[in-house]
């Protein structure tokens, strides 16, 4: 066991140590993985992930933070920002080359896509239903353009301009507007739990050759890969940081849909014994 001064914890506590999914570094989709939260280990005793006092992890499902990153900044990317940059990773495959991306829906995971793709090189497309996030991801988060879904014409006008996207919306929608946005050998990167099987259309896919796929966060090498990433890049996460007496009113925010982008719980900082 290596000892850090800063060690944490991301999606995953233990796995087989044995499948296919293991032996290729893909221990995330090991059918017997023991999620941080709302899992249960062997003894039956449930995890609890960042509400937990104490936590038993097997070693190889912890990572080392920079000094470059602060704790705030580097917790939301042991899920939701490993979660957008796997794919782009994996699409990339080793290239330098400069690629026209779009990010579908720009909550938690969608802005961690656009701030990746952007220190990546990338040209970065924000895709959205309306203009209310629009200011947000041209001057804040350095987009390079904007496209509304709902704007026929728009939609019509960027057809076969993106080598990418990433979809992160978790509610049902089509999926067909979206490929028809993608070039030939254009992939449609799902990281978005929907509930509700998705729409697309085959015939799409096979006279554009295009290609549709999901991803589920990342590898525990990949979790090393972006906080060093974002520490050679002096990259910042867009938080709200709350303490625990606060958490029902941040989880009714995020009913609301106000965040901007990831609430981080403050446990150290929190008095427990008033909450």
């Amino acid at each position: 066991m290596k000892w850090w001064v800063k060690s944490w914890i991301g999606c995953i506590v233990w796995s087989c140590g044995e499948c296919s999914s293991w032996l290729s570094k893909l221990e995330q989709y090991c059918s017997k993985k023991i999620p941080t939260v709302n899992g249960t280990y062997q003894d039956g005793t449930p995890t609890h992930g960042g509400f937990s006092s104490a936590m038993l992890v097997h070693q190889n499902f912890v990572v080392r933070i920079p000094e470059k990153v602060a704790p705030e900044q580097a917790a939301p990317l042991l899920c939701a920002g490993v979660t957008a940059y796997s794919p782009l990773k994996q699409f990339l495959n080793g290239s330098n080359k400069v690629l026209r991306g779009g990010i579908l829906g720009l909550g938690g995971v969608g802005h961690l896509g656009v701030i990746i793709a952007k220190a990546m090189g990338h040209h970065a497309t924000v895709i959205s239903s309306s203009t209310k996030k629009k200011a947000e991801a041209l001057e804040h988060l350095g987009a390079d353009s904007f496209l509304v879904s709902s704007n026929a014409e728009e939609m019509e006008a960027a057809a076969d301009s993106l080598d990418y996207i990433l979809d992160t919306v978790p509610a049902f929608h089509p999926l067909r507007p979206y490929l028809s946005l993608l070039r030939a050998d254009g992939e449609l990167m799902i990281v978005g739990a929907v509930p509700q099987p998705l729409q697309f259309d085959a015939v799409e896919l096979i006279r554009g050759k295009k290609n549709l796929y999901g991803s589920f966060i990342g590898s525990m090498e990949e979790t090393q890969e972006i906080l060093d990433f974002w520490a050679e890049k002096g990259l910042t996460t867009m938080i709200e940081i709350v303490k625990m007496d606060y958490v029902n009113k941040a989880f009714e925010r995020m009913e609301r849909n106000d965040v901007r982008f990831i609430f981080v719980l403050d446990l150290a900082g929190s008095n427990l014994l008033e909450c």
